[in-house]
């Protein structure tokens, strides 16, 4: 276990290196374009990283990754795939990995830039904005049980045995924890129970 742990600190440190700590730009220093096209450069790293904690599990247990086509109501996307037949817990951690990179680096952003807010930062507000909205979006699919099948909140609560919007419930709690503490640094019964809920996420490769 504590090989799965290091393996998904580094990958998402791997992010958070990206953007490094900047001092509050003027706004003849930075253009309201540049500004943006950071901060979308900002999420397209998120996803990059949320989709690479799915690989780096599908590769440590042999899962044979793949990519399939699939829709959300008609809107096309793609999905990472995996063999199936795998051990529940082998299945919830690769369905996990993304939310716990996302969870992970946005637990590190924010304790190393705890003013992250006040901060000309673009990129990494890019980052932290993907990893709260994709956490909100999947967990709002797992409330109404609705996308495709292999949709990641379905296969952890196959997994686990629980149904599917608590598992809502459970990626859901750290990104509003976490947009607690973007907002209000010093609430730190947020930050605990930010650390808390995502400890607990990991825990429950042991139920």
């Amino acid at each position: 276990m504590l090989q799965l742990v290091a393996a998904l600190f580094a990958t998402a440190g791997t992010a958070v290196a990206q953007d490094p700590v900047e001092q509050p730009a003027t706004p003849s220093e930075k253009s309201a374009t540049s500004s943006a096209a950071r901060f979308l450069g900002g999420g397209l790293v998120g996803l990059v990283a949320h989709e690479s904690g799915h690989l780096l599990f599908d590769a440590v247990f042999d899962a044979n990754p793949g990519i399939k086509k699939v829709s959300f109501h008609g809107v096309p996307f793609f999905a990472i795939t995996h063999d199936s037949g795998l051990s529940p817990r082998k299945e919830f951690v690769i369905d996990s990995a993304g939310f716990w990179v996302q969870e992970a680096t946005n637990e590190i952003i924010l304790t190393k830039r705890p003013n992250l807010r006040r901060e000309s930062a673009p990129f990494t507000k890019g980052i932290v904005a993907f990893n709260v909205l994709t956490s909100a979006a999947y967990a709002g699919a797992a409330f109404a049980r609705t996308g495709p099948a292999e949709r990641d909140t379905r296969g952890m609560a196959d997994a686990i045995g629980w149904k599917e919007p608590y598992v809502g419930l459970l990626i859901l709690a750290p990104a509003i924890l976490d947009t607690v503490r973007y907002f209000h640094p010093d609430a730190r019964w947020a930050v605990w129970g930010s650390r808390a809920s995502k400890a607990f996420s990991v825990v429950l490769v042991f139920k």
